[in-house]
């Protein structure tokens, strides 16, 4: 039987304050543990007491209007999945308030079959408006997508985001598995097309990983780095880590702030990769090779070089790209993809 890989423990950052994070959070190329930088919201007072204070903490803000809820029977064990032939997922999703979803919870918690029941990336200032007002962190950013994550003893199999990301855990506690972006070969990673929540998951159970599928997976684990939290504390996650979630108690909330730097008119790269794979992906060997040098001299090698020899007034999208000329640009291709 092969010996799995230990992962490496996440730097940790004592004594950061909400709002007093250091620079070089936001610049790490590398996850980052924050002990403690959120241990003073109310909220996690709150939360640390019971679920009835939690609830009781809540009520203060959720507005008359449902969540969407994510429900698995007790045999998927906590993993939001695919079902077997992959032809659709291994939960349900309904509506209901936030007031149900916490009296669910509670009636589960000394269950011995409970269901896993999970609410996912729900817009904070929407559904618990104020709750900021007492509960926040400064970011290098003026507008987050700040968005709260509530259920019980869940497994969200490993995905990457775009946004860079600040995760902190207000109730129960959550194991974070990390993964550098190079390592997306070895993750074995899904559909792309039809996700369980609008990422591309890998298919390895981190429970249970199967090396006769997914041998590479050993190569993952040796790179992976691992985040054990507690209540009040915070995880940084660079752009595009890869990452495992278990949420490892029969109540658990968590706050994640979204943010990018670039204009929002670039849009999502990912619309990109797809539209790669349908014009390049299958072309013949020797007309990819020629694309990979284009992208390589355009994209990912780009540089002052590849417009300094044309008149600034005709360099077009060729130049570093502003909000103004991203839309521009962005527009041209709309209609090209329209024609």
């Amino acid at each position: 039987m092969t010996a799995l890989p230990v992962p490496a423990a996440v730097e940790i950052l004592e004594g950061c304050s909400p709002g007093e994070i250091p620079a070089r959070v936001f610049e790490s190329d590398a996850p980052l543990l924050l002990k403690g930088l959120v241990a003073g919201w109310p909220a996690v007072a709150a939360c640390r007491q019971s679920l009835a204070a939690a609830a009781r903490y809540l009520s203060g803000f959720w507005i008359d209007q449902p969540v969407t809820v994510y429900v698995g029977d007790a045999g998927i064990d906590g993993r939001f999945f695919y079902n077997e032939d992959f032809s659709g997922f291994n939960f349900k999703s309904g509506s209901a308030h936030l007031g149900q979803v916490l009296q669910k919870l509670a009636e589960q918690e000394s269950g011995a079959a409970n269901s896993a029941i999970y609410v996912g990336s729900t817009a904070v200032d929407r559904w618990l408006p104020g709750f900021r007002a007492q509960n926040d962190v400064t970011l290098p950013t003026r507008d987050p997508l700040v968005s709260f994550w509530l259920g019980n003893r869940t497994r969200i199999s490993a995905h990457y985001d775009f946004p860079d990301n600040l995760a902190c855990v207000v109730a129960g506690r959550r194991r974070f598995t990390l993964f550098p972006p190079d390592q997306v070969r070895n993750l074995y990673v899904g559909p792309l097309d039809r996700t369980p929540s609008g990422q591309a998951i890998s298919l390895v159970d981190f429970s249970q990983p199967d090396l006769g599928r997914h041998p590479r997976f050993v190569e993952a684990l040796a790179s992976a780095q691992v985040a054990e939290m507690e209540p009040g504390d915070a995880l940084f996650l660079p752009s595009m880590w890869w990452h495992h979630v278990e949420s490892m108690a029969s109540f658990n909330l968590l706050v994640n702030y979204w943010w990018c730097t670039s204009p929002p008119a670039m849009g999502a790269p990912t619309t990109a990769l797809m539209h790669a794979i349908l014009a390049l992906r299958d072309l013949p060997d020797r007309q990819k090779a020629a694309w990979r040098a284009l992208f390589d001299h355009y994209v990912f090698d780009a540089d002052e070089s590849v417009y300094a020899h044309i008149p600034a007034t005709g360099r077009g999208c060729l130049a570093p790209l502003d909000d103004a000329s991203a839309r521009k640009l962005r527009a041209e291709l709309l209609n090209r993809l329209n024609r």
